[in-house]
């Protein structure tokens, strides 16, 4: 029902955050415990980043079944959705509901801090593209599509 991602840290020159996060596993009963009882009502809701977040994250560990799983923070607010690794390389996952994600500060801290092969934004849109050599934008529908 509820899924507590664990932060990822290490000896780093940052103060990171060291609390899990709390996700709910079904992005309905969320809804429903918020009264969100339609799509109009969802999409001018103040937790519909956080709804898109929970749900997307999940969908893709189920889909990509990356192992361990974590999100990374900082006390100076730099963050990172997900954290996975493959193959002994790093990679990470942001999630925006957002037709035309932007690229942030803190994306690019992650991928310098962590040593990120690649960070790909995850969004509700249709359509995969790179933004730069180590960052793409990609529908969460084409999620499975990492690995081929």
């Amino acid at each position: 029902m509820m899924r507590q991602l664990q932060p990822w840290h290490e000896n780093l020159a940052k103060r990171q955050v060291k609390a899990p996060k709390i996700y709910f596993r079904d992005s309905g009963l969320l809804h429903q415990l918020l009264t969100i009882n339609d799509m109009h009502s969802l999409l001018g809701h103040p937790k519909l980043g956080a709804s898109w977040e929970g749900f997307a994250l999940e969908q893709t560990i189920q889909i990509l079944k990356p192992g361990e799983v974590y999100y990374w923070a900082t006390h100076g607010g730099a963050e990172l959705d997900l954290l996975f690794f493959r193959n002994g390389k790093r990679y990470g996952m942001e999630y925006k509901f957002n037709e035309a994600p932007k690229i942030t500060k803190s994306m690019h801290i992650a991928i310098k801090d962590l040593g990120l092969t690649h960070l790909w934004v995850i969004y509700p849109g249709e359509h995969a593209y790179p933004v730069e050599e180590n960052i793409s934008v990609l529908p969460l529908q084409d999620i499975a599509d990492i690995w081929l």
